[in-house]
């Protein structure tokens, strides 16, 4: 073990629009938590949804949205750079980024959630490819696996956010 100033993996992935780089990996014996570099472009968005662990995300560049929901029903959060946001777990939230800049942020979650990534994450490619049917269900499958949970589209649709996959 060694200590490193801005460590890098090499290993970058799309999520279906984001691109996260991780920074640690997360089965690295030496890691408690896995620390990753996302980038949500302009007009990216990640879906509602909610799953046992908490994560951490801090603002480096640009604004970016992110959905809570309380007593109250849902709100829209806007953080910009240098703004912290602590999800915890089991709570439902989604991003978007309505900016026409991307929004560069690090990602702090569990190292079971870093692997949840290096599962459904994708080479990245230029232009980023649509995603397929067989990647949807790898998804999903996986997702299943991880215990996630995944709003439908219409739940999506009722907090603003509306894609096509």
């Amino acid at each position: 073990m060694s200590i490193k100033k801005n460590p890098k993996s090499g290993l970058i992935l799309d999520v279906f629009g984001p691109v996260v780089e991780f920074l640690t990996m997360p089965k690295d014996e030496h890691n408690d938590f896995c620390v990753m570099k996302g980038e949500l472009p302009p007009g990216g968005m990640v879906p509602l949804h909610s799953h046992g662990d908490s994560e951490d995300f801090i603002v480096l560049s640009g604004e970016i949205e992110a959905l809570k929901k309380d007593t109250h029903g849902h709100e829209w959060i806007k953080a910009k750079t240098g703004d912290y946001i602590h999800i915890p777990g089991n709570s439902q939230h989604a991003w978007r980024n309505v900016s026409s800049k991307p929004a560069v942020l690090h990602i702090i979650v569990t190292n079971k959630m870093g692997q949840f990534f290096q599962e459904i994450g994708r080479p990245v490619s230029n232009p980023p490819q649509p995603v397929t049917p067989d990647e949807l269900s790898h998804f999903v499958a996986v997702s299943a696996k991880y215990n996630y949970w995944n709003a439908t589209p219409e739940e999506n649709a009722a907090v603003g956010l509306i894609f096509n996959f």
